[in-house]
């Protein structure tokens, strides 16, 4: 009976071993598994995360402006129409019901209410006093290609493949963005330093004027000159002859609009709305000026293209099959500057020379 016991522990001792080993196997496979995983999760996390933030940055303001909607609509059909919920705004803020007013001036306490968020905002600091730089950034990305697309839409200026959001859409929505928001929030700081203190007329006026001969020309130097970069010019002399044929015109329009909207800002609205503002401003002046440019530089290229003749021939048919670039609405559009040519001359079958500068 011994020797068959003797075996039994021994099949026993054999089978406890290989479980053993068997799940200490597979507790350092499992272990390596997670070493060799966790570099990868890290990295995975490292690259998503910022593209995580970015949706939620773009995303939100817009959640905010859809609700902020909402609630607008159901507070006007709670008060009877729009007529009736103006009353009621007006009525509770010059008994200084509303938040962050004192109701000495109802009128304007309503409308800087209405331009920053709202009632359920009044008295706060609200997203954009606490992100300044990147709400301005996403406004000002926003109504510059927005700009650009609405003007091609206008003046029916497409691309190559008859589509209205050529490639000036994307850097105009990055020169927005990345140069002109951080530009103008920083010319404007500058201004509300120096006049921090001072609230007098003269002051005021002082103010206004210093934006318009300090601060204007500044930024509609930076402008024209990403202008000219965006539609192709490469060399100084380009840079500088667009900047020497638009900075006057451009200065025109500022100096008319600017005293006005800056009077407004000054009456209306809190600091950190007026950046904002002006580019609200600036986008349906800029959207005009630019229909009226993009207008006159498809004209300029059909009148090169078909000479002075009074009707124009039919535009060849689309596709590989046609006789050469369509110069119509539609057709391909070449680069505003064209790359240097060591004969600048007419091209010997479309008779086109170098494309009039986009302004």
């Amino acid at each position: 009976m011994s020797p068959k016991v003797d075996i039994d522990v021994s099949d026993m001792v054999e089978d406890a071993v290989k479980d053993v080993v068997k799940h200490a196997v597979k507790e350092q496979l499992k272990d390596a598994k997670e070493v060799i995983k966790h570099p990868f999760k890290e990295a995975k996390e490292a690259i998503t995360h910022p593209f995580k933030e970015a949706k939620e940055v773009i995303t939100h303001p817009f959640k905010e402006a859809v609700q902020d909607i909402r609630e607008f609509k159901a507070e006007v059909k709670k008060d009877g129409g729009f007529i009736g919920h103006t009353a009621a705004a007006i009525h509770e803020a010059a008994t200084g019901q509303l938040p962050g007013t004192s109701g000495k001036h109802p009128i304007s306490a309503v409308v800087g209410t209405a331009l920053t968020g709202g009632r359920k905002n009044a008295g706060t600091r609200g997203y954009l006093a606490d992100h300044p730089l990147r709400t301005k950034m996403l406004t000002a990305g926003t109504l510059a290609g927005g700009q650009e697309l609405l003007a091609s839409w206008l003046a029916k200026d497409r691309n190559k493949h008859g589509n209205y959001f050529t490639s000036r859409v994307p850097k105009m929505a990055a020169y927005g963005a990345f140069v002109s928001a951080p530009l103008g929030h920083f010319m404007i700081w500058c201004l509300h330093k120096a006049f921090s203190k001072r609230t007098s007329l003269r002051a005021k006026i002082m103010q206004i004027l210093v934006s318009n001969f300090i601060i204007a020309p500044i930024q509609n130097t930076v402008y024209l000159v990403a202008m000219a970069l965006i539609a192709g010019a490469r060399t100084w002399q380009q840079i500088r002859a667009t900047v020497r044929v638009g900075f006057w015109k451009v200065m025109r329009v500022s100096w008319i609009s600017s005293p006005i909207c800056l009077a407004f800002a000054q009456k209306f609205l809190p600091q950190d709305a007026w950046v904002p503002f002006f580019n609200l401003v600036s986008f349906i002046i800029g959207t005009y000026i630019n229909t009226i440019t993009k207008k006159k530089r498809l004209a300029a290229l059909r009148k090169k293209h078909f000479g002075d003749r009074a009707t124009a021939p039919p535009p060849p048919p689309p596709g590989p099959a046609g006789p050469g670039p369509n110069l119509g609405m539609g057709g391909p559009r070449p680069e505003d500057y064209p790359h240097p040519h060591p004969h600048p001359h007419p091209h010997p079958h479309t008779g086109l020379g170098p494309n009039p500068p986009y302004q």
